[in-house]
């Protein structure tokens, strides 16, 4: 697993969810029939770019999130990126949050599934880079932000050998190996299945430095070429494209990580969950049980109160109507977007969950440890930070 990963996930998932709310925020602001016209301004749209993006490409927590470190898990991620969402005005609830990080992973799954190369990876991070650059042209403080970052990222990836860069990919691929969530979008162009998989065609250009399949040839004792001969591909390819700037500023060439959602209806951002494949779900009694008896053994532990957050701005809708917004919340209770949950049955012995808090407690006092490099707490720094933001 590759320890420069995390930098790319971020960009480029933060770009996509950029671009999403972009255009759902256009949407809003142009509906004739959006309860939220005459109160959501093309203003209110730009502060909630520029918001975001300054604390996306924050100094401080972009140093934190470029040192060397494991990937995230998505329950993580999804946690960071809705703090950076509601850095600004705008609040979004559960279930809009939730589509829109599928929305988010899907669309960079495409992206490194096509990526020509592993060092392509780069291309696309800085195709969304410029961008988002693009997004806050008229703010120069946030520009500065973003292009300060775009040379650090230049400095830290420039010289990495083919073979870390493969690494990058394949963490990437375990990363997204189990996200199938299907795009409207990606059904309508007929690139993924119903079943929420990508359908890859056997055409089009090689990568760069890569000769044209097709073609074998064979080479006498002294390496000189004897005779050449030919063979099926089962694809239509051709000669590879020039190979993309990775400076600063120029021509990426590959359109990958650019904004595919610009001029598009909102409709084509909605998602569904693919069918599942048959298996057997039944549940393991025994594991359910031993689950069970531990939670009669810890007593019923309950959260502590935890302050409510006053949030001031705007609540929005991203996706379609209210109805489809409150039919998600309900099922997310059933059906978590990205694990599978086993409801565990706690004996609400409330003598006995005192007494065990007692000792818990007696026991946290003596065996308190110092937690400052513990991988429970990864990513903690990263939202103690955009919480500062």
């Amino acid at each position: 697993m590759s320890v420069r990963t995390l930098p790319l996930v971020f960009i480029n998932l933060g770009g996509e969810m950029l671009y999403i709310l972009d255009q759902r925020l256009q949407a809003l602001n142009t509906s004739e029939d959006n309860s939220e016209k005459g109160v959501w301004s093309e203003n209110d749209r730009k502060r909630v770019m520029n918001d975001i993006v300054g604390a996306m490409f924050n100094k401080d927590f972009m140093d934190e999130l470029l040192k060397p470190q494991q990937l995230y898990s998505h329950r993580t991620l999804k946690t960071v990126l809705t703090r950076l969402a509601h850095t600004s005005i705008m609040r979004l609830n559960q279930a809009s949050m939730d589509k829109l990080y599928e929305l988010m992973v899907m669309a960079f799954k495409y992206q490194v599934f096509l990526c020509p190369r592993p060092k392509d990876l780069l291309l696309i991070t800085y195709n969304h880079i410029d961008t988002i650059r693009e997004f806050v042209r008229h703010t120069p403080v946030v520009v500065n932000q973003v292009d300060e970052t775009h040379r650090k990222i230049i400095e830290m990836y420039s010289s990495l050998p083919e073979g870390e860069f493969q690494l990058l990919r394949q963490t990437l691929l375990i990363f997204f190996q189990d996200m199938h969530v299907r795009v409207s979008l990606f059904l309508k162009n007929k690139v993924q299945n119903p079943n929420g998989r990508f359908a890859l065609l056997p055409s089009g250009p090689v990568p760069h430095g890569v000769d044209v399949p097709g073609l074998i040839r064979m080479f006498d004792r002294k390496g000189r070429e004897g005779r050449r001969g030919e063979f099926p591909t089962g694809g239509s390819y051709t000669s590879p494209i020039r190979q993309g700037c990775f400076e600063l500023h120029g021509d990426r060439v590959i359109r990958l990580g650019m904004n595919m959602y610009h001029g598009n209806h909102p409709e084509e951002t909605h998602t569904s969950k693919a069918p599942s494949v048959k298996k057997d779900d039944t549940p393991n009694l025994l594991a359910k049980e031993e689950l069970n008896l531990l939670a009669r053994l810890m007593g019923s532990m309950k959260a502590e109160h935890r302050p409510e957050t006053k949030t001031f701005g705007f609540r929005i809708n991203l996706f379609s109507t209210d109805q489809e917004e409150e039919d998600a919340e309900a099922s997310v209770g059933a059906e978590d977007s990205l694990f599978g949950v086993i409801n565990i049955q706690a004996m609400q012995d409330e003598q006995a969950a005192t007494e065990l808090a007692r000792i818990a407690g007696q026991f946290a006092e003596v065996g308190e440890m110092p937690k400052e490099h513990s991988s429970s707490s990864k990513g903690d720094d990263l939202l103690a930070m955009m919480d500062d933001l």
